[in-house]
């Protein structure tokens, strides 16, 4: 009882301060320019919750501090499940009434016609939520979690109930509001009223559902040609990716650290660079194409440009994602298994076939969703590559911003989009379904892994030194596109476009950074840095939940967390504009909506991966934890994360790169205070500084690379086994780290 009182005194003092000592409303200047703290507490603008309710007549307050004195209330019950029942009712009609006022009353009064109706006119409104408001919103889902633990719900865990609790209140704000928003204007006119024809009229275009490609036709509707290009890439991006995990671990391949590299590069770099790389090696005036057209007197064509070009550059673009999920899974695979195999004379082949790839199902199986996914979602590569042949993105994108101004067209392939992406989720669950993969237990497992068939390791060895050598001559033509005058017309060699973008003076005895792209590099690297350690913590505290706990609506909760992944980013930016540019949350020009765009777009990947790092660890390492007396928070802390160290550096890779790279959501977010490197780049295209825009970009694959390499060495590797290193003598090595140290 003193631990749960302590805990709740805790958050009814956070509730408190919140109310009275912090503005309850948005500052216009921001919070954290503290520009507010002349005029707090007198003014309007400034005032704290109290006397918002008190002096400015805000009387619907009054509900919200009557939730917030009913908790304070069950402070004092001593039963514990009526204390408990109390607490959860003040929680979360606290959370309620909230979110109710928040988005009943808007700027000028009530934003419903039937509240207006039923209580009259308002004679002031309230502005978009501040930081008094937020800190309460979450001391209320603190409150309603304690009291659903001190009912026995999740076996009376708080820690875990509130993690469930917490996730699902961001998921709601950050996923499902901005996501519903745009899609209620699929049934919308432009006055607001409601109309059905929009939603009609596009359902049912030719244009979006024609097979006309199977039975002769010239070309499949946008639907279908989405839908197939993304099972291709998909297929591609994960066997290229199993390719490169397996020469990474179960070869003896001399060049694996340059491997790890270079298929990191290509998630590293914006996409539309990859695009004009490829158009230079192998457009109409490609070097290649004019190479072989010279040599053998092959006609030049515009073959990269469509289907075929899109698909080349998302392989290249999404192998390595595929590898970052699927390295930490290979690794997983118990030599154990693999020695009992063949010490029941089951050959190399036949052990590979029937142990060791069986066990690797979760990571493949994730790794062809995300490939999916991703290439569903794909804006820039469908938009310089794409040609006539659009994909669903870029519809969207063009009914949108185009010519078109149709809104209901967008929502609607949107929604189109949705039921793709859940569609390909549920039949990799089903396939999964009813299947233990753990190989990680709280066992000692000593052994090296066996070697790979020698057919199998010849095949992915075709398979991987020439893609390298694709992947060294893409980049290649990336930096020398940098240092020379015109990329693809004049090559003379020159600097001007580095000291154009990245130029540094001396002035007055203090650095100026002089130099057109400094302004963007900076607030890029503050974003992305704040960012991607935000996405590891979401994506695997959502891991953990979906793996270890049990709680109704669990399956429901992970579809929403596919949701931000499989919409395109061009719709999450236009959601995002939508329904964070008005109360109750405002939140349009700020760095907060760019980094609350990256943390909820990027998570599932965190997520995906520590779901398939995590189904390999069995459960009797949580269960010896806690029979030891550990409770849920040091056991994952002291157990599960240390074994999670591949999946928290692919979260914090994927999430820092996504930040950085990301256009197609960005380009909606971004404000003149706050403007991201991929929307000056985009914006250095459009002006024809292609130079400036390469060499740009170079430089932001140099800074990723410095700080992937940081991350990877912060982080750690994960040291699953004993293992004796042979160095002229076998010498025996102590472990570094073992289960039964942590058991």
């Amino acid at each position: 009882m003193n631990n749960r009182n302590r805990r709740l005194n805790l958050v009814l003092a956070i509730a408190v301060a919140a109310a009275i000592l912090l503005p309850w409303y948005r500052i216009e200047r921001g919070f954290y320019s503290f520009s507010w703290l002349g005029d707090f507490p007198q003014t309007d603008a400034t005032a704290p919750g109290i006397l918002q309710l008190f002096l400015h007549g805000r009387w619907w307050l009054l509900a919200v501090f009557a939730a917030l004195a009913g908790a304070f209330a069950a402070r004092f019950v001593t039963e514990p499940m009526r204390r408990g029942r109390l607490l959860a009712w003040a929680g979360g009609i606290g959370i309620f009434l909230l979110a109710l006022q928040g988005l009943a009353i808007g700027a000028t009064g009530w934003t419903w016609t039937i509240s207006e109706t039923l209580f009259g006119q308002l004679a002031n409104g309230q502005p978009s939520m501040g930081a008094g408001a937020v800190v309460t919103a979450f001391a209320f889902i603190l409150i309603f979690s304690f009291g659903l633990a001190e009912q026995g719900v999740m076996r009376g865990d708080a820690f875990v109930v509130s993690i469930i609790a917490l996730l699902i209140f961001l998921v709601a704000i950050f996923v499902f509001y901005p996501i519903g928003s745009m899609f209620v204007g699929a049934f919308q006119d432009f006055d607001g009223s409601v109309n059905f024809d929009g939603f009609t009229r596009s359902i049912t275009d030719p244009s979006i559902w024609s097979l006309d490609c199977v039975v002769g036709g010239q070309r499949c509707g946008v639907a279908w040609r989405t839908f197939f290009l993304a099972i291709m890439t998909a297929a591609g991006s994960t066997a290229l990716g199993l390719a490169f995990a397996l020469v990474a671990t179960r070869t003896r391949f001399p060049f694996k650290k340059g491997l790890r590299l270079l298929t990191v590069l290509p998630i590293i770099t914006p996409p539309f660079v990859i695009g004009l790389a490829l158009t230079l090696l192998f457009g109409r005036a490609g070097v290649v194409t004019q190479g072989l057209s010279s040599l053998f007197g092959v006609e030049p064509s515009r073959w990269l440009y469509g289907l075929t070009g899109i698909w080349i550059a998302q392989v290249l673009s999404f192998t390595p994602i595929s590898f970052l999920v699927l390295i930490g899974v290979v690794e997983g695979v118990s030599p154990s298994m693999e020695e009992a195999s063949q010490t029941l004379h089951a050959n190399r082949w036949r052990t590979f076939w029937r142990v060791s790839l069986p066990l690797m199902k979760p990571g493949i199986a994730n790794a062809f969703l995300i490939g999916f996914i991703e290439s569903m979602a794909d804006f820039g590569n469908p938009l310089v590559l794409g040609g006539s042949h659009g994909v669903l993105s870029t519809e969207i994108f063009f009914a949108v911003v185009g010519s078109q101004n149709d809104p209901a067209r967008a929502a609607v392939l949107a929604m189109i989009l949705l039921c793709f992406t859940l569609s390909a989720f549920l039949v990799q669950r089903l396939w999964l379904a009813g299947k233990n993969f753990a190989t990680v237990t709280g066992k000692g497992d000593s052994g090296q892994h066996i070697s790979l068939p020698r057919p199998l390791s010849i095949a992915v060895h075709m398979v991987v030194i020439p893609w390298m050598i694709f992947t060294l001559v893409v980049y290649g033509m990336i930096i020398f596109g940098g240092f020379v005058k015109t990329w693809g017309l004049d090559n003379t060699l020159t600097l001007t476009h580095y000291a154009k973008a990245f130029s540094v003076t001396i002035r007055d005895g203090s650095i100026a950074w002089t130099g057109v792209a400094w302004n963007s590099f900076w607030t890029t690297m503050e974003i992305a840095l704040i960012s991607a350690p935000l996405t590891a913590i979401v994506g695997l505290a959502t891991a953990y939940v979906i793996v270890r706990q049990k709680f109704v609506g669990r399956n429901l909760f992970e579809f929403a967390l596919m949701m931000s992944f499989a919409i395109p980013g061009t719709v999450i930016g236009i959601s995002y504009i939508m329904a964070f540019n008005l109360p109750p949350l405002e939140m349009t020009g700020t760095a907060l909506i760019l980094i609350a765009c990256f943390v909820f777009r990027n998570m599932p990947v965190g997520v995906r991966g520590g779901v398939a790092a995590m189904s390999q660890l069995d459960k009797s390492l949580d269960e010896a934890s806690i029979t030891l007396r550990a409770n849920s928070f040091r056991t994952i802390t002291k157990v599960i994360l240390p074994l999670l160290r591949p999946a928290i550096t692919a979260a914090l890779v994927y999430s820092f790169v996504r930040a950085i790279t990301s256009i197609s959501a960005v380009i909606f977010l971004v404000s003149a205070e706050y403007n991201m490197a991929t929307s000056y780049i985009v914006g250095l295209v459009e002006n024809g500084e292609y130079g400036v825009a390469i060499a740009y970009s170079s430089m932001l694959i140099v800074v990723m690379v410095v700080v992937i390499l940081a991350f990877q060495l912060l982080v750690g590797e994960r040291r699953l086994r004993r293992e004796n290193r042979v160095a002229g003598l076998a010498k025996p090595e102590v472990p570094a780290f073992s289960q039964e140290k942590t058991a």
